[in-house]
């Protein structure tokens, strides 16, 4: 496990501005940035809601006047209402690197992460369950009383835990993910884990702890809010068996937007969920008082879909055509590189600490320790330089490689050397 990046020898700031513009002129992902509504300011948030892409009002005020406004009623069947949790679903699969009919999209993150961890537990738990992960591992049971947490993880996720864990009768315990592999036994029968640390940008090794976890016979669920549309996830490639994720990040999907869930083709018939909702009924409208859970991915569904949400989602993931997830990775590590190395050029020494690991270990984000981190973000904002604040001393910078470009890095840079100095 590598140590957080340490801020390079300072480089004469007038030549950063100089390679900036070098660098966003040879960038190919540059022209992306017109596919989006964006002011002149520098925005660094997109790792807490991403910015508006262009088409999107167009595609929304379509839905409202037309498809709800005339067609009412009958755009669930005509205009695709009933199936946009699929098909959605199916249009964020290749950036997580996932085949079709394996994600649908609805409700939000922590209600993903509840069905997905009950789910996981009572899959553990059956009998005959010793190759839970699919590869090989040791058996399951009833004596899978455990869910291993990661000790860093976003509050509500370990809220959404130990709720699970009452209901299914389960001990919580959080564990540092490095540690997990150590720390699994015959009594775990989830591991939930975050692909990247909402603090500090480190990313986890993912394909090594879903191995360790389903060697185990426990099961891996990953929380990929702050991966999905940053790096590439490679979900089928590593036998991930669940995973959940939010779109409203990198993905673009607006405030609120509705989150995904993944479950692995080969585990959806034993997808147990929690919450048996009519949407995720064999016959829907049957309305019968027994529940059949539907086949594939619509298990994952509850109620009656979000539609003006889901649809401008759809609309947003427009931005994605052609782009590569490799593509957006080889940018976004050549972003935070560049932004480090200006805030080492424009920052007084001692300043600020970079807690984001090097490269390979870093997801699409940087971390500043900063004593007074509060007042500064403020500070910075006020001057169109948008981040957000993690307390109690984190100052966090997302790069979005879609829309945000090495001039960007480097006035964000510029701008707080110039807050922290007073000028």
């Amino acid at each position: 496990m590598s140590e957080p990046t340490e801020l390079t020898e300072p480089t004469e700031p007038t030549s950063l501005a100089d390679r900036a513009a070098e660098l966003d002129a040879a960038d190919p992902l540059a022209p992306l940035r017109d596919r989006f509504l964006l002011d002149d300011g520098v925005y660094l948030d997109g790792n807490s809601l991403g910015a508006l892409p262009a088409g999107v009002p167009d595609r929304v005020a379509d839905v409202v006047r037309r498809q709800w406004g005339e067609l009412r009623i009958r755009s669930w069947g005509e205009s695709g209402w009933w199936t946009a949790p699929e098909r959605i679903g199916d249009r964020i699969a290749p950036l997580v690197g996932a085949a079709p009919g394996q994600i649908v999209v609805g409700d939000s993150t922590s209600v993903n992460v509840f069905k997905a961890l009950v789910a996981a537990v009572r899959m553990a738990r059956e009998a005959g369950a010793e190759t839970a992960g699919g590869s090989g591992g040791t058996g399951g049971g009833e004596g899978r009383d455990e869910i291993l947490v990661d000790a860093s993880t976003f509050p509500t996720d370990g809220y959404i835990a130990a709720s699970a864990a009452r209901m299914t009768g389960c001990a919580v315990r959080p564990v540092a993910p490095h540690e997990v592999p150590a720390a699994l036994s015959p009594r775990t029968a989830a591991v939930l884990l975050n692909h990247v640390d909402y603090r500090t940008g480190r990313l986890h090794d993912l394909p090594s702890l879903t191995a360790a976890v389903h060697a185990a016979g426990a099961y891996a669920v990953w929380d990929l809010c702050h991966s999905a549309g940053a790096l590439p996830v490679g979900l089928d490639e590593h036998g991930v068996a669940l995973a959940v994720g939010c779109t409203y990040k990198f993905l673009n999907g607006g405030p609120g937007s509705p989150a995904f869930l993944y479950v692995r083709a080969d585990l959806q018939e034993r997808f147990d969920s929690p919450l048996p909702g009519w949407n995720s009924h064999a016959e829907p409208f049957g309305m019968r008082p027994d529940y059949e859970p539907a086949k594939g991915a619509v298990r994952g569904r509850v109620g009656t879909p979000d539609i003006l949400s889901l649809l401008a989602l759809e609309a947003a993931l427009d931005v994605w055509e052609g782009v590569s997830v490799e593509a957006v990775r080889a940018k976004s590590l050549a972003l935070t590189d560049f932004f480090l190395e200006c805030v080492a050029a424009h920052v007084p020494a001692g300043r600020v600490e970079s807690v984001t690991p090097a490269a390979q270990e870093r997801g699409s984000q940087v971390a500043l320790r900063c004593a007074d981190a509060g007042e500064v973000m403020e500070r910075l904002i006020a001057r169109g330089v948008v981040g957000d604040f993690r307390d109690p001393d984190i100052l966090r910078f997302g790069f979005t490689p879609l829309y945000v470009g090495f001039a960007d890095a480097e006035r964000a840079a510029r701008v707080l050397g110039e807050v922290l100095t007073g000028s």
